[in-house]
């Protein structure tokens, strides 16, 4: 009896292995945009088109305008027979040759002896990334408390809320792009309602795997340590900073933990703010006599949700110091750091006396808007400092 049950369930179990290679053979076979039409245009009944989430509300025509993005992306990728774009299981860390590569690499070295690495896509990849910039991630609203990399939002109004607080809390993110994983990004555009294989692919296409030579390359045998962690940080396929998707990615990513900050935030009269990986939180007396305790509630609620505190960045800074949030003062009103006006200053009065190439010592290859972009940020935070550099600008002979 036993041997007939065995012989039974193996054959059913090679009927299931038959069945399990020849559908994976007729997916691989078809273009995937022939695909995403089989996708797309089923009933109803089996694609869940949902009208609600976390992000707000969404209809069908929203999630229609973005599988028609999904579908020119796999025409793309088909066209260009780029099939490694969707890199889901981190196969790019194994590739050697660099043509292989979607993206450029450039690592720099942080104070602190952490490596931040910019992962530029190539003209390719960065085309499709930025069809679905456009066409999905763009109309999905954000949280209010989020500032950076936001239309209609900035560091002014990042640090404008802060102004004139009796305390100011400032904590930090460790190694914010990166530790966003692609399980995480495709949960997104899960949760937007777009079926699995659509979601998959779009997570795919805005992940990245970094290669084990972009680390042989960098720095020398005393940097073995440092080399090693940021090899495990970014083996694993990740939300690469650089790539045009990277930032709205990573506000929806952090959507929950900035509504459980705002919330924490509002129970203790305080406000909330964050730009990128920097949270700003600030309170009247009230909010002073209880922020060491605030603090650790901060630091739990965010390792809850998947990131890490710097805690070496983490500043209380009440009246009797100088209050500062990304480079800016927040005192008594919106200022520029002496130190940064200073120097800014003696560039522009350099460059009048001297020439502006004897003060391009970075060799920007557009050092002039490079000034001027500076300026302007001056001109945004503090007009009336911002006039005096103009003016100095202005003198400067240029070739």
């Amino acid at each position: 009896m036993r041997i007939i049950l065995g012989f039974i369930g193996g054959v059913f179990a090679v009927v299931l292995l038959i069945s399990l290679f020849s559908n994976l053979a007729t997916y691989f076979r078809a273009p995937p945009a022939e695909l995403a039409q089989s996708v797309f245009h089923r009933e109803p009944k089996e694609v869940h088109f949902s009208s609600d989430g976390p992000f707000g509300k969404f209809d069908k025509q929203q999630l229609q305008r973005g599988l028609q993005v999904y579908t020119e992306v796999c025409s793309a990728c088909h066209s260009l027979k780029l099939v490694a774009f969707r890199d889901l299981k981190g196969l790019g860390y194994k590739q050697d040759p660099e043509k292989l590569h979607h993206y450029h690499y450039r690592a720099l070295p942080k104070t602190n002896g952490d490596i931040r690495l910019i992962e530029a896509p190539k003209p390719r990849t960065k085309q499709l990334q930025q069809q679905i910039l456009s066409g999905i991630l763009e109309k999905v609203p954000t949280h209010p408390s989020a500032h950076g990399f936001v239309k209609g939002r900035s560091i002014k109004t990042f640090t404008a809320p802060h102004v004139g607080q009796r305390v100011v809390l400032r904590m930090d993110l460790k190694q914010f792009f990166p530790s966003f994983r692609a399980a995480r990004i495709q949960t997104i555009f899960r949760t937007m309602g777009y079926p699995e294989p659509v979601a998959d692919l779009l997570g795919g296409i805005c992940t990245n795997c970094t290669p084990r030579e972009v680390w042989n390359k960098y720095g020398l045998e005393a940097d073995y340590d440092c080399r090693w962690q940021a090899r495990v940080l970014y083996c694993r396929p990740h939300l690469p900073q650089g790539a045009p998707t990277s930032p709205a990615l990573a506000n929806l990513c952090t959507h929950r933990a900035d509504c459980r900050l705002s919330g924490l935030a509002k129970t203790v009269g305080a406000r909330y703010t964050r730009y990128a990986d920097d949270l700003a939180f600030s309170g009247d007396s009230g909010f002073e006599r209880g922020i060491e305790r605030f603090s650790t509630h901060v630091a739990a609620i965010l390792i809850e949700e998947g990131f890490h505190v710097h805690h070496r960045k983490t500043r209380v800074m009440r009246q009797g110091v100088r209050q500062h949030l990304a480079g800016v003062v927040v005192n008594r009103h919106l200022n520029i750091m002496r130190s940064d006006f200073d120097r800014l200053k003696a560039t522009l009065t350099n460059c009048v006396r001297l020439g502006p190439e004897s003060q391009n010592l970075d060799t920007h290859a557009d050092f002039r808007s490079h000034l001027e972009g500076h300026i302007n940020f001056v001109e945004m935070i503090n007009p009336t400092k911002g006039n005096r550099l103009r003016r100095i600008f202005e003198q400067i002979e240029w070739n």
